[in-house]
């Protein structure tokens, strides 16, 4: 059975806090499901060919997904086209005060990959404006740690029942 595969690269800890709810609520989905949350400088091609469904987690920065994120599209986008259609996806933003630039550089990517979107995009916005604030290590608010809780289970109920 494949796995859902949470992808996430974090610089000042939101997003992997984050991409850990979402192991978590994975996780709660109990029998069947099954989960592997991999920073995205360690995914190889066959961690994205082997799993059914994918989680993107990452901030954005300068209005773009970061780089680490972006490198692990780039090293892996040839190599799984053509193998990995219809299956379904996910992203979860951290924002300082956006989040759609990042959000849609992604679903492009996920466009050309043949993707289907299952969950609607998470974008926490937690507001650092400032050059302190931006780099300052973040706390995610308890709310968006259990949407992405209950988005993890969903996701991997779904993957776990066929639903995609």
């Amino acid at each position: 059975m494949s796995h859902l595969a949470i992808i996430w690269h974090s610089r000042t800890g939101a997003a992997r806090a984050l991409s850990q709810a979402l192991e978590e609520g994975a996780l709660r989905a109990g029998d069947g499901a099954a989960v592997r949350r991999i920073r995205a400088r360690d995914v190889t091609t066959e961690d994205i060919v082997e799993a059914g469904a994918y989680v993107f987690v990452c901030p954005e920065n300068l209005a773009s997904m970061t780089g680490e994120m972006k490198e692990m599209f780039d090293q892996a986008y040839y190599p799984v086209l053509g193998r990995i259609e219809g299956r379904g996806y996910a992203t979860v933003i951290a924002a300082g005060s956006d989040g759609h630039g990042a959000q849609a550089q992604i679903e492009r990517i996920a466009t050309g990959w043949r993707l289907k979107r299952v969950a609607e995009g998470m974008i926490v916005n937690l507001g650092a404006q400032t050059p302190e604030e931006i780099l300052a290590p973040k706390t995610v608010p308890q709310a968006s740690l259990a949407a992405c809780r209950e988005m993890g289970e969903a996701l991997a109920t779904g993957l776990a029942m066929g639903v995609f």
